[in-house]
């Protein structure tokens, strides 16, 4: 059967405007796009610990498929929610199956209808969606603007306000002052939510993210962190209080009636956390990648192209969805997995090239994606 008409047009529309999406093949280009940070999706090591660990307990006799408040809470739900809980040092911590989820569950249960949401204007779609969901009020403030967002808080001075950013922020790779942020939102006695999927094994002498990394992380409500990027896993977990984690059990629709994670997904969580625990080389090598990205795109006369950022994600802004997506398959043509991210995902004339640094690119792979961008430019 085919699509209603209507349909039909918003493919051809996504084609004529260069939107049209297909899924990637796998290849072999050199990774400068996925968010595997610290390359622990392809860990060998994790991958075996994780499956002796489950032969070892015998745990794969314990699981059973449902919802974690019905059949689905195997016990090593408890061993790797304690070990999160406490390698992030709080009190609890709730695993959901995905970033998405997690914020499904927090943003559509929390806020109530006479609550306000102060997002920052560059949170991630998951994150806008799920704040809609709600029943409070809710705004966008200027990126990293807190002028701007104490204009939001100053006009709503009986409400109950949550806060909410990143530490990392996906598409510009930049950081808020959250020192600062916080001093604002304990001003005004607000609750200071904070996503940290893109600072997980980037920030902190063992990758514990940028608010744990500044000794600031018992001043914040809640911190969403997320396993598919930094972590090479699937899930997300919830970090806060004991109060925040009964009340999501009770009341986060993506929690309550989702089929939980199995055994082998939580094991492979559990496993890669105590994996980050004692691998400094692979984060100590990312971050001598990072320092040698920022000085070569320096060198070579690119930084007023690029977004400042001190994380692995740098983007260079190439205004136009044609310009953009014409040398993103250069680069490619070239041997070097580059992405191009296009309006509407970014507003018109910030297109850009999105570089994600890893610990497994060699210098030469960063001295020769770069020369190839500026012989392209220039």
């Amino acid at each position: 059967m085919e699509l209603p008409e209507n349909l039909k047009r918003k493919i051809e529309s996504c084609k004529q405007e260069n939107l049209f999406r297909k899924l990637p093949v796998f290849n072999n280009l050199i990774d400068f796009s996925s968010n595997d940070y610290i390359g622990f999706s392809k860990s060998e090591t994790i991958y075996k610990h994780t499956h002796a660990y489950l032969l070892e307990n015998e745990i794969f006799q314990n699981g059973s498929t449902g919802s974690r408040l019905t059949t689905g809470n195997h016990s090593l739900y408890q061993i790797a929610e304690s070990f999160i809980a406490r390698f992030h040092e709080a009190e609890s911590a709730l695993i959901f199956n995905s970033g998405y989820n997690a914020n499904l569950g927090f943003f559509s249960a929390v806020p109530q209808e006479n609550d306000v949401v102060l997002y920052d204007e560059l949170c991630h779609a998951s994150i806008k969606d799920r704040i809609a969901m709600s029943k409070a009020k809710s705004y966008s403030f200027i990126h990293n603007d807190f002028e701007d967002l104490e204009k939001y808080i100053l006009k709503y001075p009986y409400a109950t306000i949550y806060i909410v950013t990143e530490t990392v922020f996906s598409m510009d790779g930049d950081c808020p002052n959250l020192e600062e942020l916080l001093q604002l939102s304990e001003k005004h006695n607000c609750y200071l939510v904070v996503d940290e999927a893109h600072a997980l094994g980037i920030f902190g002498e063992k990758g514990e993210g940028l608010s744990q990394y500044l000794q600031l992380h018992h001043k914040i409500f809640a911190r969403i962190v997320t396993f598919g990027k930094g972590l090479g896993c699937q899930g997300a977990a919830v970090l806060g209080s004991i109060e925040l984690r009964d009340y999501l059990i009770n009341f986060a629709r993506s929690f309550i009636y989702t089929t939980a994670l199995s055994p082998h997904a939580v094991a492979t969580i559990f496993t890669a956390y105590q994996h980050l625990e004692i691998e400094k080389e692979a984060i100590e090598k990312l971050r001598q990648n990072i320092v040698l990205f920022n000085q070569q795109k320096n060198l070579l006369g690119l930084k007023p192209m690029f977004v400042h950022s001190k994380s692995a994600i740098h983007s260079a802004i190439i205004p136009g969805n044609n310009n953009v997506s014409e040398l993103s398959q250069q680069l490619q043509g070239k041997g070097f997995d580059v992405q191009c991210i296009l309006s509407p995902i970014v507003p018109e004339g910030q297109e850009r090239l999105r570089f994600c640094v890893h610990s497994y690119n060699s210098e030469e792979e960063i001295n020769q994606v770069l020369e190839l961008v500026r012989d392209f430019v220039f």
